[in-house]
């Protein structure tokens, strides 16, 4: 059984995946190498930490934070990826539990990064905290 943290990843692809779908844009989680032109625009999804935040009794209390990139290459790209994450956004606030996985999601942040190159890159990175609780001496368990 892979552990609650891994689910709730699996979980958040599989929420993120038709909404960037339907906005014509890939989906890839936490890609080893660059997004090429012909896949953008795209969401990218990484898992960025899981902090213990409490330890009451034989239960651990965790809060991962995720960075969902939206990515664009366009004149317009800035516009396209702002678009992007607001599908992204209404996607994953839609069920804040995420089926039952997760205490609740907060956004944290949000940056913008714009590249001119042959055509304008723009990735506006957003960053979600995801709480969630496990047994101490299981992963898999729910606390």
């Amino acid at each position: 059984m892979p552990s609650i943290r891994e689910q709730i990843l699996q979980r958040i692809v599989g929420v993120l995946t038709p909404a960037a779908t339907s906005f014509g844009a890939t989906l890839h989680r936490a890609p080893s190498v660059a997004i090429t032109r012909e896949q953008s625009p795209a969401l990218l999804v990484f898992p960025e930490s899981d902090a213990i935040t409490e330890r009451p009794n034989d239960r651990v209390e965790h809060h991962l934070i995720v960075r969902i990139v939206a990515l664009a290459r366009d004149d317009d790209g800035a516009t396209i990826a702002d678009a992007l994450l607001v599908v992204a956004h209404a996607a994953l606030f839609a069920d804040t539990n995420l089926g039952g996985l997760c205490l609740g999601i907060r956004e944290l942040d949000c940056e913008w990064e714009i590249e001119d190159a042959d055509m304008t890159a723009a990735a506006i990175p957003a960053r979600y905290e995801i709480g969630y609780r496990t047994r101490f001496d299981d992963l898999s368990v729910q606390g």
